[in-house]
């Protein structure tokens, strides 16, 4: 479906595919579980021979494959201004660089938002909405909880982890080994599902990334690139698919968070998204 809207909107993408690759038995059969399931639920995988990857994918290392052909890249920014024409086009309003204040219900059974509009003339402004979706992202557990008492259960329930990782850019230093390959590789991630591991994309244009890695951090506003795993270990991890890497070929790219609903080390707790009528909020959606 994101593929169709790209082609009708000019929003440039590629079909790269991405692989996941097993080091070892155990986690080869993960991989075939992990395709037990895909096929459960109509996600097209396949699992690629020895042969067959190293055919592919010279350059990369791997026990067992498990193939993603449908995954692609896509430019990002330009699917955000071709969702944003699409929205206004339609009647809807974009309000950037404002922040919510408070959510009540009101009268009518809907919602009252105060948000602060950083206009010195008009500074607040109080929107009323029969419908709210809460996708703030790294702040969705803050506007969440503003709609309920402090000892509610969603100060525990939707409270928020920041993991954040870094990207390292692939510098192609002149006396390594050139690397080339195709499709998006992702190493088997940890048994918690903390993070999918330390894994390699490309962008548009063709380039290597790495990343992200990981690092808990109590700031959801914490985007330092400096701190986390020294880059030997981050390369040392590249290379177990990777062999031909070195630390020396990468390069601090930038950063990113992404917020968790388990506790660092914790049990994995997959991402939510609940109309909360069971709650007493009819029409309010937590993402």
């Amino acid at each position: 479906m994101l593929y169709k809207y790209c082609k009708e909107h000019n929003v440039p993408f590629k079909k790269t595919g991405k692989w996941v690759v097993a080091q070892s038995d155990e986690q080869a059969e993960y991989l075939r579980q992990l395709a037990a399931h895909c096929a459960d639920v109509d996600v097209p995988v396949h699992m690629v021979s020895q042969k067959q990857a190293k055919h592919d994918e010279p350059c990369v290392q791997a026990h067992a494959v498990l193939a993603s052909p449908t995954t692609g890249i896509i430019d990002s920014h330009a699917l955000m201004s071709a969702l944003h024409q699409d929205l206004t086009e339609r009647g809807a309003d974009l309000a950037v660089g404002t922040e919510v204040q408070a959510i009540h219900r009101d009268d009518t059974g809907g919602y009252r938002v105060l948000v602060a509009t950083g206009d010195s003339d008009v500074p607040y402004m109080a929107v009323r909405a029969a419908f709210v979706v809460n996708a703030a992202g790294l702040w969705a557990d803050r506007i969440a909880c503003m709609l309920v008492p402090d000892d509610h259960e969603w100060h525990s329930k939707y409270k928020l982890h920041f993991a954040k990782g870094r990207y390292y850019l692939h510098t192609n230093s002149s006396n390594s080994p050139s690397i080339s390959v195709q499709r998006l590789v992702y190493p088997v991630p940890d048994k918690q599902i903390t993070s999918l591991g330390t894994h390699l994309t490309l962008d548009m244009g063709g380039a290597i990334r790495f990343g992200p890695d990981l690092e808990w951090v109590s700031s959801n506003t914490d985007y330092a690139t400096d701190g986390g795993e020294p880059i030997k270990k981050v390369a040392a991890a590249i290379a177990e698919y990777l062999p031909m890497i070195q630390a020396k070929d990468l390069a601090p790219g930038y950063t990113g968070i992404r917020p968790k609903l388990q506790l660092p080390g914790g049990v994995f707790r997959d991402f939510v998204i609940k109309e909360e009528s069971d709650a007493g909020f009819p029409g309010f959606v937590n993402l």
